[in-house]
């Protein structure tokens, strides 16, 4: 682990020129909060989502353009249509946005519609999509949201990192989003412990997505308070104005009040850190 650790320390510095610390998706002093829907259902839907972010503070808008299902058969999103919405939108209410890339042969289109290219859990080891959005994240000055694989390591997902970071200087955030273990009651095992060990092993930023890890909205709320109290740098999380009407994962999305209500108690743990919620 200690050659990584090398690596990753030297790929973080130089991380820190690609881009004005302004506008980097983890900022210093800040816990930052990316909110949206699992999936662009419509530009009615994205927009009255947008809205909420943006009236509770928030500067991160994701939203899923292609979505990788493990069912054929489930809502695959509304793919270039879907980007053209959320760069609408984006700019409409002057948010970043987020959305997953899921095809090297499409990841230069989605690049030019959003700010942060998200590789998801299906994707961790997709060597040849890291390599791609990497380079194309370099180029384009473009942030990169790593989520680990439900089966991967942790030793396993700081080196995917270095299939991104081998292409620049690209902003790679790491993004525990739970793992799989022998426990059905929840949809995955929210790993909280990686936290403190990639703030051992590297200096790569680290945010939690628990609305997959938990799949159940009930339980986003207390698992987003640990993951800042464990010292996460940021939450990404599933919210809908309707979820009951969600066309994929409504079951673990929160509305408005719980968003609210979400940030609200985010916001005091953070306070105890000298952090604040962006």
């Amino acid at each position: 682990m200690g050659e990584i650790k090398k690596r990753q320390i030297s790929e973080k510095d130089k991380n820190s020129t690609a881009k004005d610390s302004s506008d980097t998706l983890v900022k210093e002093g800040y816990i930052t909060v990316v909110a949206g829907p699992c999936a662009i259902e419509s530009r009615a839907q994205l927009d009255g989502i947008a809205a909420l972010v943006k009236e509770n503070g928030l500067k991160y808008l994701r939203g899923g353009a292609y979505k990788p299902r493990t069912s054929p058969y489930s809502f695959q999103g509304l793919e270039r249509k879907g980007l053209e919405y959320i760069k609408e939108i984006g700019q409409k209410y002057d948010l970043k946005t987020v959305t997953e890339v899921t095809d090297a042969d499409k990841a230069s289109i989605v690049a030019e519609y959003v700010d942060v290219l998200q590789i998801g859990t299906r994707n961790m080891s997709n060597f040849a999509l890291l390599k791609k959005v990497g380079k194309i994240a370099n180029e384009m000055n473009k942030s990169v949201i790593l989520k680990r694989g439900w089966g991967s390591t942790i030793k396993e997902w700081l080196l995917a990192v270095e299939y991104i970071t081998s292409q620049g200087n690209a902003e790679v955030v790491l993004c525990e989003r739970g793992i799989r273990t022998f426990e059905p009651y929840t949809r995955f095992t929210l790993d909280l412990s990686a936290v403190p060990v990639i703030k051992k092993l590297s200096k790569l930023p680290i945010i939690i997505d628990p609305s997959h890890a938990v799949g159940q909205s009930d339980l986003v709320i207390p698992m987003s308070r640990a993951a800042i109290a464990v010292g996460a740098d940021g939450l990404i999380v599933e919210v809908h104005t309707d979820p009951g009407k969600a066309l994929c994962d409504g079951q673990q999305a929160l509305n408005a009040h719980q968003t609210r209500e979400m940030l609200a108690q985010v916001e005091y743990i953070a306070k105890f850190f000298g952090r604040k919620i962006r």
